[in-house]
């Protein structure tokens, strides 16, 4: 498992206990994914709702950046939405970034989290 790795996994739900099956990217450096158990993971949903924040990535698979995502239709990360999962949780990987959305990703985590 490497960063930009979109993953399934049982991703907690933000407002009640319990967890869903849904996509969601690895943000973890690939260092720290081979030195601990667990890994970072940023959220992914077919809610476009806050495309266009400074904190979301869009993925359409349908562009040439988005056809390697393994997503079933347009998607957006959420940035704001990280959570800390054991890497045994994760189903299995179904794709990967490509590196311009790679590079979104970091401008995007740089917006989520305040960094320079």
């Amino acid at each position: 498992m490497k960063r930009g790795d979109v993953v399934l996994v049982p991703f907690p739900y933000q407002d009640k206990p319990g967890e869903k099956v849904r996509p969601a990217v690895v943000v973890q450096s690939d260092a720290e994914n081979q030195r601990l158990a667990n890994t970072i993971l940023a959220m992914i949903t077919g809610n476009l709702d806050d495309a266009g924040q400074p904190t979301t990535v869009l993925v359409d698979p349908q562009t040439a950046d988005g056809t390697g995502s393994g997503l079933k239709g347009p998607s957006l990360v959420k940035c704001y939405n990280l959570a800390t999962v054991r890497q045994r949780r994760i189903l299995h990987v179904i794709g990967r970034l490509s590196d311009p959305l790679l590079q979104a990703l970091n401008q995007a985590l740089k917006a989520a989290l305040d960094l320079p």
